[in-house]
């Protein structure tokens, strides 16, 4: 019989803010993957789950994804960790994806899901929601992110001036995530909307390297990529 393949989110960082069900689904499989960086330094999500699992006592498959915009090349390494993970599920085996935060909002487990779904549509697949970083984020910055009729949009920062100042202007609250490569045009655009002191940023929200910034002294900073802007008008 097939295995099932399990996408689990993992939280923002703090390895306490797992959920019941995660962690029971975490010791129950037999496999857990994660995403593995190319260097070997680990993951984020590998460090959240080391606070519970080892690979001592929890067979631990890491798995490298490409780092390029070249579809072609994209599409042969997303086979080729499919099929590694496929091996494991034809054994019968129970493989939990690992990802941090949540495993449908902006993650990895997406695009290797639908890879998987093409490839091998018999795979039963069940996801596990967790605990993302814009909901940690609120937490930490006592900061409600809707509150009756207002609107409030998640957004991927990227180097349009225009765009980021729309999606300001036309919601009442909007959390910036991998805002990091354009730091200095986002406080330039909170400067011209008068919205620096609605604004707050902060670095792996929840975990033991959590940074929460002063907007004022982010000038020339370099920040690292998990890294999200939260503007509230």
């Amino acid at each position: 019989m097939i295995g099932m393949l399990y996408g689990v989110g993992v939280g923002p960082g703090d390895p306490e803010l797992l959920t019941v069900k995660a962690f029971r689904c975490l010791k129950e499989a037999d496999v857990i993957a994660y995403p593995k960086k190319q260097r070997g330094s680990k993951s984020y999500a590998q460090q959240i789950i080391e606070a519970y699992f080892s690979p001592s006592e929890k067979e631990m498959l890491g798995l490298v994804f490409p780092m390029t915009k070249d579809s072609s090349v994209l599409r042969e390494k997303w086979k080729e960790t499919v099929q590694i993970v496929w091996e494991y599920l034809a054994a019968g085996k129970n493989v939990a994806f690992v990802t941090e935060g949540d495993p449908f909002l902006y993650s990895t487990f997406i695009h290797f899901m639908r890879t998987m779904q093409t490839n091998y549509p018999d795979v039963r697949i069940e996801v596990i929601p967790g605990i993302s970083s814009v909901n940690a984020a609120a937490a930490r910055l006592q900061l409600p992110l809707a509150d009756g009729d207002e609107h409030v949009a998640i957004i991927p920062a990227r180097d349009d001036y225009e765009e980021m100042k729309k999606a300001i202007e036309t919601h009442d609250c909007v959390v910036f995530i991998k805002v990091a490569k354009v730091i200095p045009m986002m406080l330039r655009l909170l400067r011209e909307l008068d919205l620096v002191q609605k604004a707050a940023v902060v670095t792996k929200v929840t975990s033991n390297e959590e940074v929460i910034w002063d907007i004022e002294q982010l000038e020339g900073v370099e920040l690292e990529y998990l890294t999200l802007m939260v503007v509230k008008k």
